[in-house]
């Protein structure tokens, strides 16, 4: 009988978000270019001599070990509280090493999909995936565009970061364009920081639509409620909820009274106001970071682990880009 996922946060990862796999892939390309009739025989080779060799952490290993070490709070007779899938281009056989790697460091990974050169992005509804992190920004325009789930295209691990915590996931959020939909940024690209401020403040009290990131947030404040259920009185939640935002008075009430609309609540909001983002999220410390604009993304990587949103190509805010 098919399992029933409907109540289970679902991480599907693509193997290079999972470790790092930048060498190769970069010797992918180079036979690509030099030699295209032999790049896959020889890719396939070289993989072959690696199969045992260890794989150093990609940039969404840190939250996937987390959130799988929230199934220890799980009931026996309950669906998980959350699955992992690792999703790949490369075919089983070479996906070895990812395999080997999976075993050696023990995560509770037992779903995947390796797909021999084609793209997983058609079997994310297969796998019930409420979120995929991947390195492909081709991949994520796709899932972006189809609507399919939450999608981010990671960035490089951070050289230095202060470690998240042990016993909490902690996951920070951007608002316009990713928890909530592009309408307001647009008013700010194309009227000026002034007019945002008056069209916020006018519409304080009418709910943001929802962003691509909406539901997971949903799911994620499901998960809370279940573990909420596990925990001893006045034990902090294992997960924790922040929103990183740009904006500041008068503009903060319409995100509390969108919120309060959709019946969730956050653990840390920060309206910033022009403060760095990755000053605040060096203090946060979270697992991951979802923002969708580089200008802050570049900073925030240096710090902390973190994702970019993609636009939809339909997206009014790549005209004013």
């Amino acid at each position: 009988m098919p399992i029933d996922l409907s109540d289970t946060l679902v991480i599907g990862i693509s193997a290079t978000a999972l470790f790092d796999l930048r060498e190769a892939h970069a010797f992918y390309e180079a036979r690509l270019a030099e030699s295209p009739a032999t790049a896959v025989a020889d890719y396939r080779d070289w993989m072959r001599a690696r199969e045992t060799r260890e794989l150093a952490d990609g940039t969404g290993m840190p939250l996937v070990r987390a959130l799988l070490a929230l199934n220890r709070f799980g009931l026996a007779d309950a669906a998980p509280l959350v699955e992992v899938v690792v999703m790949s281009r490369n075919s089983a056989e070479t996906g070895v090493q990812v395999f080997n790697n999976i075993r050696r460091l023990g995560l509770p990974v037992s779903r995947h999909a390796f797909t021999g050169g084609a793209s997983v992005v058609p079997y994310l509804e297969a796998f019930d995936v409420d979120l995929f992190l991947t390195t492909s920004a081709e991949d994520a325009q796709r899932v972006i565009d189809e609507g399919r789930c939450a999608v981010a295209v990671l960035r490089a691990p951070p050289a230095e970061s202060p470690a998240p915590p042990d016993d909490q996931v902690r996951i920070a959020f951007d608002g316009d364009a990713v928890l909530f939909d592009d309408s307001s940024e647009l008013v700010y690209k194309t009227r000026g920081l002034d007019a945002f401020h008056r069209h916020e403040n006018d519409k304080r009290d009418e709910p943001l639509p929802e962003g691509p990131y909406a539901v997971l947030l949903h799911k994620l404040a499901r998960l809370q409620e279940r573990l909420a259920a596990q925990q001893p009185a006045g034990h902090a939640s294992p997960v924790r909820i922040a929103i990183v935002t740009a904006r500041s008075a008068p503009a903060e009430l319409r995100v509390i009274n969108t919120l309060r609309h959709w019946g969730v609540e956050v653990d840390e909001v920060f309206f910033l106001g022009g403060v760095a983002k990755d000053r605040v999220l060096k203090a946060l410390r979270p697992h991951i970071f979802f923002d969708d604009q580089d200008v802050h993304l570049d900073a925030a990587a240096g710090v902390v682990s973190a994702g970019k949103v993609p636009w939809r190509s339909d997206s009014r805010l790549r005209q004013k880009d």
